[in-house]
């Protein structure tokens, strides 16, 4: 008699299951521009959180205000590229050349900036707070830091650390 009321509660929890599908989640998966050419590329403005961006072309793309939180720009070259205003909070930005890049009031808060090329770089007014740097970067970053960041209100100076 208990194997039957047993059977007949599995019976129940089948019927039921069966009765209410499973709710459709929306699993938008990241954009991809792992190894794109995308040099001259105008992303202003765009929304690209999580985006993948490894050992792509980037010279001279354009990147002004877009919101890059948790994207991954690893290896890549971003030579004389905009990234004025832009977030790359959590963004790991490593082994990138970003000679002559403007990242001027640009986020880089908690951002993975090991290894990345600073050569001849505008950061009037980025906030580099609580990023990964090596102390050769920041030695060559606090030689050129200025500014306030408009979004943060950290002065660039400050969030680097600098002495």
């Amino acid at each position: 008699m208990f194997w039957r009321r047993g059977l007949a509660l599995l019976l129940g929890i089948i019927v039921w299951c069966a009765a209410h599908p499973a709710l459709a989640v929306d699993w938008t998966h990241p954009l991809s521009f792992s190894n794109a050419e995308l040099s001259r590329h105008n992303f202003s403005g765009e929304s690209l959180q999580a985006a993948e961006f490894s050992n792509a072309n980037m010279e001279l793309a354009n990147f002004t205000d877009a919101d890059l939180r948790g994207a991954v720009l690893s290896a890549s070259v971003m030579t004389q590229a905009n990234l004025h205003g832009a977030d790359l909070t959590n963004a790991m930005v490593d082994q990138v050349n970003l000679t002559k890049a403007d990242l001027s009031d640009a986020v880089f808060k908690e951002a993975l900036l090991l290894r990345a090329i600073f050569t001849d770089v505008n950061i009037d007014g980025a906030d580099f707070t609580d990023a990964i740097l090596d102390k050769v970067q920041i030695k060559e970053l606090c030689g050129k830091a200025s500014g306030v960041n408009s979004k943060t209100g950290v002065q660039t100076s400050y969030s680097l650390g600098c002495q």
